[in-house]
């Protein structure tokens, strides 16, 4: 079976990951695997800007193609933020929740997108990057307890559950991380085939 890193030390979206790519012949591997792995800085004004460097980074030091995400909530009436900054926003999930909502008292405007971009890296370059995104609303108090991040907060348009109620299959499926997965998914199977099926051009 043909190898691909996965530029992650997130072992929730390592699951999510796997979880979406279990048809594929093909092992992830997470960067736990590389115990001297050294921290990427993330200098990029972009999402794809971003991705692409933690890509590029793993392809590098693994010498397999890797691939990475990078992700965020982007809230409407905050100008876009966290946007790039989401897992920067505060030091823990909870607190970055109870930060967002304190920022949004008084907000008639809850519209809110998350958006994730994958970039793939092969032989020291980049291939391509792929956006997904999902549109909702921010609720006004965390509702469920599955999922991470901002889950608990943000309702996708069409359903009156937050993505911390829906079930993982359910969100895996209608997810910005999911589109983005498909998409990349997509491209390999019709553009790169011949390349990804021994990672070897």
């Amino acid at each position: 079976m043909a190898q691909i890193v996965a530029a992650t030390n997130n072992l929730k979206k390592l699951t999510e990951l796997r979880k979406m790519l279990a048809d594929q012949e093909v092992e992830i591997i997470g960067l736990d695997r590389y115990k001297n792995y050294p921290e990427v800085e993330e200098t990029g004004a972009t999402f794809e800007e971003n991705a692409s460097q933690k890509a590029l980074a793993a392809n590098r030091y693994t010498d397999l193609p890797a691939f990475a995400d990078d992700s965020g909530l982007c809230v409407e009436a905050l100008g876009d933020e966290p946007g790039i900054h989401s897992a920067r926003y505060a030091e823990n999930d909870a607190a970055r929740i109870a930060k967002l909502l304190a920022a949004l008292q008084g907000q008639d405007n809850r519209r809110a997108k998350f958006v994730c971009v994958i970039a793939i890296a092969f032989n020291g370059e980049i291939i391509e990057t792929f956006r997904g995104e999902v549109h909702g609303v921010i609720t006004d108090v965390p509702r469920g307890s599955n999922g991470f991040g901002y889950d608990p907060i943000f309702m996708p348009d069409g359903y009156d559950r937050t993505f911390g109620e829906l079930t993982a299959e359910v969100k895996d499926k209608i997810s910005h991380r999911a589109r983005a997965v498909k998409a990349a998914v997509d491209f390999v199977e019709d553009e790169m085939s011949s390349c990804f099926d021994d990672f070897g051009c």
